[in-house]
């Protein structure tokens, strides 16, 4: 976990002092695994299949395929060096995605594995089975008339790996190599054929001359039916924790791998058209009639026992890839349970082969039970829906670790054309999900029900044992009563009361309730328990606030949590307590962009410089004083709807005099349908009045109204857009200023100009920030770029 300040991610604290994985894998090893995982028996089933929609053009798909996965694999390499565990995807959505996303991915990616390796299982059952046939062997009938013959094959294949990958990763290794190898072999010795028998054929060319017999309609079919095949760096990082130097080898496996499978991929597809003359139709329709046969049927026209080498291959394959997916589905697991996701005892290291034993077991009885018992088809494809998801995901995750961390993380390789690459690979996966929801309907049926399976088993289960051990609570007390909004005020002993009397308000105007949080941070090398000795002390800062909360007669709770991570101890309650909003001083979230990228609910971050009109705020004397100014800065944007929020509430006081400066933009349109979208959000009783423009529904409630116009040269430039924007509020003279987070392209909490025109407000300044999901505004960002708006 990382600590509030950005800085780079530790290792948990829970595991610190446990025993760890050895790093005994070098690069020959993950490279195998990731090609293993890539091609297992795909390459002799699915090229058959993929043929018959794309003809000779499936050369095409292959190579639009690694294209398309190459996106997403730059931000595995990028990850995967970066942050090499255990866990992969699901370590990365952990950092930089909110709750329940991680639970939710590693609960996703442990299935799919698990399914994958069930695949594979019966995929080897299916070629070895074939393989006895034609030996004469046996007929195929269940054992004792009872037992498949085919599915006892596969709990045998399944329960061998289980072991091997029990007694250690060094002997996992050692025969995923050996098994690849032979893969390999069988594959190239395929191809080499292939290609001997094409160059004493001069007319070998005429079996491509109906390149595209379907169209590009049967390229895209080809490509939704293999893109799955290569996506095997998700099963290359699991092993970041036993890899040697993963900093560099992580990345060079994944691209390596990718590169040598699409190669392979094409090359067997090459000269399984090329390589066979059928005199009664075209040699792509030959093979392509054949189906998952159609590779081996053009294996025996060019290749002396080529069925038998196929069906070797086959067998090879399969294994290779049971072997990797046993391995990953363990890993993915033993993260969960290192995270308290799952239960904790499937963390556990054999103290003699220093492997997870624990989720090697269940993990492996799981798939054994699936590739018995199941029908695997349509979990197949809902396993494919489930790693685009994923992918998904870490796509966006790459995007906000890289604002969370920036350069405090070290890198083997970084995204090139950032944050471009990732943003294309979010559409490119989300895209394929929804051909798969058309073409599959049944696939995202299972997909929904397992993410809704987990999402119970989240709430009821997983986040009461995630933060009982990541942040207990050691004091809770307030009223018994829960009002529907709820304020969260992470206490600081500095000023506390200055952001209270701001809670005040807001929570009188929405019947709401204030918690304040009060962390108590520990040491990582301390155990949580010795926090518990200042619960008392803790608890008596609170009088104060107590006795202020009483005369205001708001409810109230006080809560005091133990963590090492203070950050995440609020993130914690956020989810706990169903908190609307968060009320806390504006450097100390400034200085926390873990918690601006992982935060679930608005936010106001007060920066209480100046003489303070907190007294007005909060107190419901009617003495007729001069009204205090209130200058609002409005531009549209996505934070808007929380400005007119704050302004609406504290304007309610009847204590300010309301000025609103709106930043006149070039695209009028966009902003007139925004303010009447906000407007409609006022909770003021004239939210019914959404025919108003802006000006009117302003003018309607007495509220001043002006503009600063930026021209586009100025809306271009930082230095003179917050220089005429201080120009104007300044021309206020403010006791008080409300903005949105960012003003256009421009942002309070990093922007350097905006930042120095704060500390030129000789006044409290309140900057409002809307919820929105980690990542997609920047998605949202740049697809507004590309597509000109």
């Amino acid at each position: 976990m990382s600590d509030p300040s950005g800085q780079a991610p530790a290792r948990s604290p829970d595991h610190r002092h446990q025993q760890q994985l050895v790093r005994s894998l070098g690069l020959l090893d993950i490279v195998m695994v990731g090609i293993a995982a890539m091609i297992a028996g795909a390459i002799f089933v699915l090229v058959g299949p993929a043929i018959s929609l794309a003809g000779g053009a499936v050369i095409i798909a292959f190579v639009v395929n690694g294209v398309i996965t190459l996106f997403t694999a730059m931000g595995y390499a990028e990850l995967g060096s970066a942050m090499p565990e255990a866990g992969g995807g699901y370590l990365w959505v952990r950092e930089g995605l909110p709750r329940p996303n991680a639970f939710i991915s590693g609960w996703m990616a442990w299935l799919a594995h698990i399914v994958a390796g069930s695949l594979y299982a019966v995929g080897f059952s299916a070629f070895a089975l074939n393989l006895l046939k034609m030996l004469d062997i046996t007929n195929g009938q269940p054992l004792l008339g009872l037992i498949p013959l085919d599915k006892l094959i596969a709990v045998v294949a399944v329960a061998g790996f289980t072991y091997l990958n029990y007694k250690g990763t060094s002997e996992t290794g050692k025969t995923g190599v050996i098994v690849t190898v032979v893969q390999l072999g069988t594959i190239l010795a395929l191809i080499v054929a292939g290609l001997l028998v094409m160059s004493s054929h001069p007319n070998w060319r005429a079996n491509f001359s109906d390149f595209m017999p379907n169209g590009i309609s049967g390229i895209v079919a080809a490509m939704g039916l293999t893109f799955i095949a290569f996506e095997g760096y998700e099963i290359i990082v699991q092993t970041g924790e036993e890899v040697k130097n993963p900093k560099k080898n992580i990345p060079k496996a994944i691209f390596i791998s990718l590169v040598m499978v699409v190669t392979m991929y094409c090359l067997v597809a090459f000269v399984s058209i090329g390589a066979v003359f059928p005199h009664d139709k075209p040699a792509w329709k030959f093979v392509g009639d054949m189906q998952e046969l159609g590779v081996m049927q053009a294996a025996q026209q060019f290749l002396p026992y080529g069925a038998l080498v196929v069906i070797g291959g086959g067998i090879v394959s399969s294994l290779a890839g049971l072997n990797a997916t046993t391995f990953s589905s363990a890993r993915v697991s033993f993260a969960m349970g290192r995270h308290y996701n799952l239960p904790h005892k499937l963390s556990s290291i054999h103290p003699k082969n220093k492997t997870p034993h624990v989720a090697i077991m269940i993990s492996g009885a799981i798939m054994a039970i699936m590739a018995y018992s199941f029908p695997l088809d349509q979990i197949a494809v809902a396993a494919g829906v489930i790693f685009l998801l994923l992918f998904t995901q870490v796509n966006i995750s790459v995007i906000t670790i890289r604002k969370i961390y920036g350069d405090k993380l070290s890198y083997g390789f970084k995204t090139p054309f950032f944050p471009v690459i990732p943003i294309v690979g979010v559409f490119l996966k989300l895209g394929l999900a929804i051909y798969l929801l058309v073409t599959q309907p049944l696939s995202w049926g299972i997909a929904v029900l397992w993410i809704l399976v987990g999402f119970v088993m989240y709430r009821t289960y997983t986040f009461k044992k995630e933060i009982e051990h990541y942040a207990p609570l050691v004091t809770s007390e307030g009223d018994v009563e829960r009002k529907d909004f709820r304020i969260l005020i992470p206490y600081t002993p500095e000023n506390p009361d200055r952001l209270m009397r701001y809670a005040i308000r807001i929570a009188k105007e929405n019947n709401g309730e204030i918690n304040i949080l009060r962390v108590l941070t520990v040491p990582n090398q301390t155990p949580l328990s010795a926090g518990t000795a200042f619960a008392e002390m803790a608890r008596k800062s609170f009088e104060p606030l107590e006795k202020m909360l009483e005369k205001e007669d708001i409810a109230n709770h006080y809560l005091v949590r133990i963590s090492h991570d203070a950050t995440e101890a609020i993130l914690a309650t956020i989810e706990e307590q169903n908190i609307d909003m968060v009320i806390m001083d504006f450097e100390a979230l400034r200085n926390n962009k873990k918690l601006q990228t992982l935060v679930t609910c608005d936010i106001l971050a007060i920066r209480t410089t100046g003489t303070g009109v907190e007294q007005a705020i909060s107190s419901e004397d009617q003495v007729d004083i001069e009204k205090k100014k209130m200058v609002v800065l409005y531009d549209g944007g996505s934070h808007s709807s929380a400005v007119l929020k704050a302004t609406s509430w504290l304007e309610h006081s009847g204590k300010f005099k309301v000025n609103v400066l709106t930043v006149d933009k070039k695209d009028k349109n966009m902003e007139k349908e925004n303010d009447r979208q906000n407007i409609d959000r006022l909770e003021n009783g004239l939210a019914s009045r959404a025919d108003l423009t802006k000006e009117e529904y302003l003018q309607d409630v007495g509220i001043e109204f002006s503009e600063i116009h930026l021209s586009d040269s100025t809306e271009r430039n930082e230095r003179k857009s917050a220089s005429l924007i201080l120009s104007a509020i300044n021309a206020s003279q403010p006791d008080l200023v409300v903005t949105g987070a960012s003003i256009g392209k421009f942002n309070f909490f990093s922007n350097t100009y905006f930042l120095h025109l704060l500390d030129q407000l000789n006044c409290p300044v309140i900057i409002a920030r809307e919820f929105s999901i980690p990542g997609v505004s920047k998605v949202k960002s740049v697809f507004t770029k590309i597509i000109g708006r």
